[in-house]
């Protein structure tokens, strides 16, 4: 059991009172996420981006604050993959606008499992 940087009394990783007190980080707070979106009224579209607050940006597709998504609300959420970091989401979000990469995009839209509504 590791004892917290700056914790005191000695509390450790699993002592109900330093998750209380949020001395806990959830280890998906630092995850990066691709996504893909598709367009609810217009067939054969969608969006990829890559974001570090998915909450945030899906909020932000939503309400239309982004312009390349603005006209083709409402839109669903069909895929997602997390990263460990902002330079391998990148170069993954990258990836898929690319000759090679829009081929395994429409792989993946061809196969979706589920989807959410942003």
């Amino acid at each position: 059991m590791k004892i917290l940087r700056g914790s005191s009394n000695g509390r450790t990783a699993d002592s109900p009172a330093c998750r209380q007190a949020g001395a806990l980080r959830n280890s998906r707070v630092n995850m990066f996420i691709v996504y893909i979106l598709k367009s609810q009224i217009r067939d054969n579209w969608s969006y990829v981006g890559y974001t570090g607050n998915k909450r945030v940006r899906m909020g932000q597709h939503r309400r239309g604050e982004v312009i390349a998504t603005k006209g083709f609300r409402p839109l669903i959420l069909v895929h997602l993959e997390e990263y460990k970091t902002e330079d391998e989401a990148r170069k993954r979000e990258m990836f898929l606008k690319t000759g090679q990469g829009r081929e395994e995009k429409k792989k993946i839209l061809q196969n979706i499992k589920y989807s959410v509504i942003v």
